[in-house]
């Protein structure tokens, strides 16, 4: 399936969407976000079949933030430069947040401003060797956005979230691996082999229970203890309310493999 600079492909109960506008690199415009918008309600309209979803770039890049072209022509003090966070950036971000199934991003390439926040959207972070992650922001005068200042001191620390931010530094795959930014690097020639065997990996895992894993990560930072305790406590009384749960346990108690059905 073909949007505005978004391709959308399946494969099985996968779904794997790619940024796709590869003259600037997978730069972000409204016309991407507009296809980004349409790939999800793809996905949701698909809700029952999809189990998994995986995002990364088409060409040599996965995302080197917004699109910049004819930004220069704009006369200072003019220009709200935050007002497409709200209209189109963030609601695609919650939207991501909110989805029914795990997400792998499969970072192909560099991974720059808004584009390293797509990136750390993914529950599971795989990056090719060569790639590498950016908070570019400062070299044009502006600040992180698209929630990288509330994702980045929760996975790497203060330290190094200010680093990045100040020095606009490029952060190689490997070295956010040693950080604990990301979950694996391989070769640049498997990666997307290795993102679709994990991804199918979770697709045919009990999505419902893998559902609720992200929505309790999600919350966790915000919540209090006792609260995190009620929370897991009302997210087991779904998962255990699932068929896929009485699967589980008749597939151990007879030694075999699991069927999971997402149900």
């Amino acid at each position: 399936m073909q949007f505005k600079h978004v391709t959308l492909d399946f494969d099985g109960s996968v779904a794997i969407l790619k940024l796709d506008h590869q003259e600037v690199m997978n730069a972000v415009s409204i016309d991407m976000l507009g296809g980004l918008g349409e790939a999800l309600d793809a996905i949701e309209d698909r809700k029952a079949e999809v189990r998994c979803l995986v995002i990364t770039g088409a060409g040599r890049a996965f995302c080197t933030g917004a699109n910049l072209q004819g930004r220069n022509n704009a006369k200072p003090g003019r220009v709200n430069a935050g007002a497409a966070l709200e209209t189109a950036f963030h609601p695609f971000l919650r939207r991501l947040r909110n989805l029914h199934c795990p997400i792998v991003t499969a970072v192909n390439g560099p991974a720059a401003g808004a584009g390293m926040s797509f990136a750390l959207m993914g529950d599971m972070i795989l990056c090719a060797r060569s790639s590498y992650f950016l908070q570019a922001f400062r070299r044009i005068g502006l600040v992180p956005d698209c929630g990288s200042t509330w994702l980045l001191p929760r996975m790497i620390g203060k330290a190094r979230s200010v680093e990045l931010s100040l020095m606009g530094e490029r952060l190689p795959a490997e070295k956010a691996l040693e950080w604990g930014l990301v979950n694996r690097v391989h070769d640049d020639a498997v990666l997307m082999e290795e993102a679709m065997k994990l991804a199918q990996d979770l697709a045919n895992g009990p999505t419902i229970a893998l559902s609720l894993i992200r929505k309790l990560y999600w919350d966790s930072p915000e919540n209090s203890y006792e609260e995190q305790l009620n929370l897991e406590f009302e997210s087991q009384r779904i998962a255990g309310s699932a068929e896929d749960f009485k699967e589980g346990v008749a597939a151990f108690l007879e030694k075999r493999p699991a069927k999971f059905r997402g149900k």
